[in-house]
């Protein structure tokens, strides 16, 4: 059965922006979510967004890293997150993609 979704996350209502990524339990920092984008460069900033990667909001105290991993990227914990907190990353891809 496909889950658009990790089973530790859901979509809901942000007070940052829209739609945002919430735990529905308690994750361990460099938990791995996921792949939030694969390089394709028929999509806008060369990759396309899985459903993990449409959602997730930008803050300056995230609890997130997108990282690079070949031609993924992936979500990862960068510290403990509890049931009910939004996660979070600082934004990189969209930032070099508009300075080339």
């Amino acid at each position: 059965m496909y889950n658009p979704l990790p089973e530790e996350v859901t979509i809901r209502s942000s007070n940052i922006d829209g739609l945002g990524l919430f735990a529905t339990c308690d994750i361990k920092e460099d938990h791995e979510f996921g792949i939030s984008h694969v390089k394709d460069s028929r999509f806008d900033h060369g990759y396309i967004r899985t459903p993990l990667g449409g959602f997730f909001n930008d803050s300056t105290k995230p609890n997130c890293n997108a990282i690079t991993d070949g031609d993924y990227i992936k979500l990862i914990a960068t510290k403990d997150i509890k049931k009910g907190d939004e996660l979070t990353v600082k934004y990189w891809l969209y930032e070099l993609e508009d300075k080339e």
